[in-house]
């Protein structure tokens, strides 16, 4: 069970789904609500969104056609859809199967380390990318980033709150989630810190947006929302 990095609070479970009533989310509240489950999300604020749910099931609107296209492809041939990003200006990825990788425009840096640990076999976990080059990759063993900064944040979370599970970035914030804890880095919504806070799930995958609309999960199926 996490502990919230700034204070110990009386954990209470948030499973299932939480409907909240917020306009231009519609989309992504009615597809987690007609499937009763969802995996994973890439959300924003003007270039689209999409919603992932049991092992290649997903719903999109607004995102780029060539990523569309792939997800209908790996849908047909069964494949395990397990990560999913897509920024304002349409770069996107989809990590798939064992380490399979299609996506466009991300950070050139971010592409050499994927193709890199692909040729490794390492087994990558997280990925996140944002509009300003700024890029975060986890596997089971390992992480990388664009910077030595960011490096530093992603070590002394680390040294923290033990194994590094999961990183969102935005254009100005990153969540790292961790084995006991969180770490927060710029504009980072306080409604997503405290549902962090109060949260028992073991949070595995998290999206965000800075105004406010998030999306975590843990790995049994159980997760929360705000959209």
């Amino acid at each position: 069970m996490k502990k919230n990095i700034l204070l110990f609070i009386s954990l209470f479970c948030f499973v299932g789904s939480l409907y909240a009533q917020t306009p231009g989310r519609d989309f992504l509240r009615n597809q987690i609500k007609e499937w009763g489950e969802c995996k994973n999300v890439a959300m924003t604020k003007t270039g689209g969104d999409v919603a992932l749910f049991g092992s290649n099931g997903w719903a999109a609107q607004g995102a780029p056609v060539a990523m569309t296209n792939k997800l209908k492809e790996l849908n047909k041939n069964n494949e395990d859809i397990r990560e999913i990003v897509l920024t304002e200006d349409g770069s996107w990825l989809i990590l798939w199967g064992d380490n399979g990788i299609n996506s466009n425009g991300i950070p050139p840096s971010l592409y050499q380390k994927l193709k890199k640990w692909n040729t490794e076999g390492e087994r990558i976990t997280s990925v996140t990318f944002n509009n300003q080059g700024d890029w975060i990759v986890i596997s089971k063993k390992k992480y990388s980033a664009s910077s030595a900064k960011v490096m530093e944040q992603l070590k002394v979370g680390e040294d923290k709150h033990g194994e590094l599970w999961a990183a969102h970035l935005t254009d100005d914030g990153l969540v790292i989630c961790y084995e006991k804890g969180y770490t927060f880095v710029g504009n980072v919504p306080e409604n997503l810190k405290l549902k962090l806070q109060e949260t028992s799930l073991n949070v595995f995958r998290i999206k965000f947006l800075s105004d406010g609309a998030y999306f975590f999960a843990d790995l049994k199926g159980n997760f929360a929302y705000f959209m």
